[in-house]
């Protein structure tokens, strides 16, 4: 089993790659991405149940270990010492003759409207549990997996057409639901 799963994820390894580079623009982190997701798939291989390809679950991993390195990126600051500064040097080059800072932090942003945002995403998820599940499925494989079409008729064994119909039926389902209970209640 552990040889067949090694033999479809390294068969993987190309689009996961492309995917990992377009989404963080470096080589490095991207191979970092990719590896530490195969990793994890190989480490745990009974966690992938089999309700969809493993192309989708494998993806989905990555996703996440995109996610924790953009806000890992975040969070650290590189400071090129140079060949020939030490450290206290560089250390100096952050701060004024006065002791403040030479870059000033950025705003952490609006508390009121990170709760908003949190509140919208859950409205959001209510409004797509109200969706027939096939629906909800093919929009999820869609915006947030981000399949193209030919994956997702593949995946769930039908047409193009019906596919864009149901994912037009999905965004017409969701715009109401979020109109009543979303923009609604704000108005």
């Amino acid at each position: 089993m552990t040889d067949v799963l090694h033999g479809e994820l390294e068969c993987l390894r190309p689009a996961l790659m492309r995917f990992a580079v377009l989404q963080l623009r470096n080589q490095t982190l991207a191979e970092d991405a990719v590896q530490d997701t195969l990793l994890a798939v190989l480490e745990k291989p009974g966690r992938f149940a089999g309700q969809s390809t493993l192309r989708t679950y494998v993806t989905a991993i990555l996703k996440h270990k995109i996610v924790d390195l953009i806000r890992a990126g975040k969070r650290e600051f590189r400071i090129d010492a140079g060949d020939d500064a030490s450290e206290a040097d560089v250390i100096d080059t952050l701060f004024r003759p006065d002791g403040h800072t030479v870059d000033t932090p950025r705003a952490w942003g609006d508390p009121d409207a990170t709760l908003e945002q949190k509140d919208f995403f859950r409205v959001l998820e209510l409004c797509l549990e109200k969706l027939p599940a096939r629906t909800a499925r093919i929009f999820m494989m869609r915006e947030w997996l981000e399949l193209d079409t030919a994956e997702i008729c593949k995946e769930l064994g039908i047409s193009t057409s019906n596919a864009w119909v149901m994912l037009y039926r999905a965004r017409m389902q969701l715009r109401e639901c979020l109109d009543l209970n979303w923009f609604g209640k704000r108005a």
